[in-house]
Order: C-alpha cells, then sequence, then structure tokens
C-alpha cells in the first residue's frame, strides 16, 4: 500500500472538477423537477461502483483491443481539454441526450453518463498511468461522499451561491484542468516515443 497524500488530493482535485457536480446543480435540480425525486444515496454508490470497476477492468479492456495505458491517457488529456474548454468559454461542444422524467433519473443520466461518464471514465484510466491505484481509489470515494452531500443539498447550494457563483466556480476549475491536461499529454506522449 503506498497511500500518497499529494496523489490523492490530486486525484480527488481532477475527478472533482471532471464530474463538475457543483456545475451541474442546474441540471440536477432540474432532473429533481422532472422526476419529483432523486435518491441520493443510491445515484452516488451506483456512480462509485461503476468508476471503482472501470478502474480495474478498464486496463484489461484495452489490454483485449491492443491499447496501452499511455496512449489512452493522451486520449484522455485530449477529452480533459476539451471539458475545461467548455468550462471555461461556457460552450456546449458534446450534449447528452437526457430527456428522463421517471424515477430512473436517479441512475439514468445522473449516475450514467453525468457523474461516472466518459470524462471521468477516461480520468480514470489516465491517472492509473500516474498514480497508485489505492490513491485513485481513496480520491474517487471521496468523491462519491462528496456528490451525495452536493445531491442532497443541491437546492439549498443553489440558492446560497447563485447562478454567477456555480459560473465562477465552473471557471475556476475549467482553468484547473486545463493545466492538468497538458501535463497528463506532455508526461504520456513522451512514453509512447521510448
Amino acid at each position: 500500500m503506498k497511500f500518497n497524500l499529494k496523489e490523492i488530493i490530486t486525484a480527488f482535485m481532477v475527478l472533482f472538477a471532471v464530474i463538475d457536480i457543483i456545475g451541474n446543480i442546474p441540471i440536477i435540480i432540474d432532473l429533481r423537477k422532472k422526476s419529483g425525486h432523486i435518491q441520493s444515496e443510491k445515484a452516488s454508490l451506483i456512480a462509485g461502483f461503476i468508476m471503482i470497476v472501470f478502474l480495474f477492468l478498464g486496463q484489461s479492456l484495452l489490454g483485449l483491443i491492443g491499447i496501452d495505458v499511455n496512449s489512452f491517457a493522451v486520449a484522455g488529456a485530449f477529452i480533459l481539454f476539451f471539458i475545461a474548454l467548455e468550462m471555461i468559454l461556457g460552450i456546449t461542444l458534446y450534449k447528452e441526450d437526457g430527456n428522463s422524467s421517471s424515477i430512473t433519473a436517479t441512475v439514468f443520466p445522473l449516475a450514467f453518463p453525468l457523474i461516472a461518464g466518459p470524462g471521468s471514465l477516461t480520468t480514470l484510466l489516465s491517472l492509473r498511468a500516474e498514480f497508485a491505484i489505492e490513491n485513485i481509489i481513496v480520491a474517487v470515494i471521496l468523491n462519491v461522499i462528496f456528490l451525495y452531500i452536493v445531491l442532497k443539498t443541491s437546492s439549498k447550494i443553489e440558492r446560497l451561491i447563485g447562478p454567477s457563483g456555480i459560473q465562477i466556480i465552473r471557471k475556476i476549475f475549467g482553468v484547473i484542468l486545463l493545466a492538468i491536461s497538458v501535463k497528463l499529454f506532455t508526461q504520456n506522449i513522451k512514453m509512447l516515443f521510448i
């Protein structure tokens, strides 16, 4: 076991920025209005389960199709780069169709793909190329706990922060994510040419 506080904090921040649960509060509130109720515990646990399973099996799945982790990390860096651009510039490059009005909103589109979506799953494998797996698991668990708190208190948070506060938080995390994507790209692109 190689627990490293710096790795845990970095992995937590990267996942937190990619999942962007604060920025998704308006979507969560809209889903709550449409479905009447969102099961915060269930959504958090399902999202956490998907992320941890992918963390362990994702590499094997890549191996089956002949892709190494460094190549996947470079691809992940591009995805993080575009997510960061969306957050900073306030544009939508990728729109997920999620028109669910039943209780299934808890699982789809909330747990998957809003929380445990392409961005966060790609990020997990990108992080795995750089950090010890136990540190990433701790970061996922911390994010799931934070997700649960945000889902439970989403209406209060929206009233407290306000739309402009949410936008400021999105932009700050967008810049952090942009810097992380550049670092991830430069570290892994070198490995492909060795």
